[in-house]
């Protein structure tokens, strides 16, 4: 039985999500993930303007009559939604946690993907791949997806991005739109997602908290690693702490941004403290206008 306090929290995150798919979203989604490929539809008798290229030798010298292979646009698609559960992502110094954000998010892609008529699928993972869900369709498959990725109680708290992309790139259906979503405190992972943009159209969204590239001036606190549990003393009224702390913030935030470019993997980025809608719809033009281009 799940506890009316969670249950009210998945409805919120519903009637929003929903509430900006059908007012804010309306068609944008659509419009850039189309169909992702061809399919083989029928064979029948060669006719003159067909493309030779088409044509089935198999049945041709079977039948002694020239056949073609008729292709039909794929309309079904399937989205992927890869989501990081580690120790980072139970974290947020605003108005939400990173998991929160990231709940509400994935909600919206669900949507826009059964509202298109597309499967949807999860895997959520930590240091290793945690738990896996078939791509389905339908209201309640959507309500079960929050669910898991609000409330799951995974068993690493690590980051492991690598590990979880090489699992994907198993279990993910032909053609896949594949949604990375994840703060990328992770090791190396360049090798097996060059892997996964090849085989499917793969759009990182990395989601982000401002306390994790600033400090306040706030005199001695304790920091605590949330994938480590281990506790560090900073004296943040040392300016000089607070500049070094957000120097390497910037390089990470850099570092990953450069991972994204070289490998020509679309980079949606979050945070916590700011609406997600702006960023969504920069992130559909931009794909839309590239499409036209």
């Amino acid at each position: 039985m799940i506890p009316a306090d969670v249950m009210q929290q998945i409805q919120r995150i519903h009637i929003r999500s929903r509430r900006v798919v059908n007012d804010l979203l309306a068609g944008q989604y659509e419009s850039v993930f189309k169909g992702q490929g061809m399919v083989f539809k029928e064979v029948r008798e060669y006719v003159p303007g067909d493309d030779v290229r088409a044509i089935d030798w198999n049945v041709t010298a079977r039948t002694g009559q020239p056949h073609v292979k008729v292709m039909a646009e794929e309309r079904e698609q399937t989205v992927m939604l890869a989501v990081d559960a580690s120790g980072s992502k139970r974290f947020g110094s605003r108005a939400r946690l990173k998991s929160e954000l990231a709940a509400e998010l994935c909600a919206v892609l669900a949507y826009s993907a059964i509202k298109n008529n597309d499967k949807v699928g999860l895997l959520i993972f930590t240091d290793r791949a945690e738990h896996f869900v078939p791509p389905r369709k339908g209201r309640k498959h959507i309500l079960r997806l929050i669910r898991e990725i609000l409330f799951f109680e995974p068993d690493g708290v690590g980051t492991d991005v690598a590990a979880a992309l090489h699992y994907l790139n198993q279990v993910a259906p032909r053609h896949a739109i594949v949604f990375l979503v994840s703060d990328f405190m992770s090791g190396d992972f360049e090798g097996p997602l060059r892997i996964t943009s090849r085989k499917f159209d793969t759009i990182a969204v990395a989601i982000d908290d401002p306390r994790e590239f600033s400090l306040p001036d706030a005199g001695l606190i304790a920091l605590e690693d949330s994938e480590t549990g281990q506790v560090y003393l900073a004296d943040t009224g040392r300016r000089r702490l607070r500049e070094i702390y957000e120097d390497d913030g910037a390089f990470r935030r850099s570092r990953r941004s450069d991972c994204f470019k070289r490998l020509r993997v679309d980079l949606i980025e979050l945070q916590t403290d700011t609406p997600y809608i702006g960023a969504l719809h920069r992130f559909f033009r931009m794909r839309e206008r590239r499409m036209l281009a």
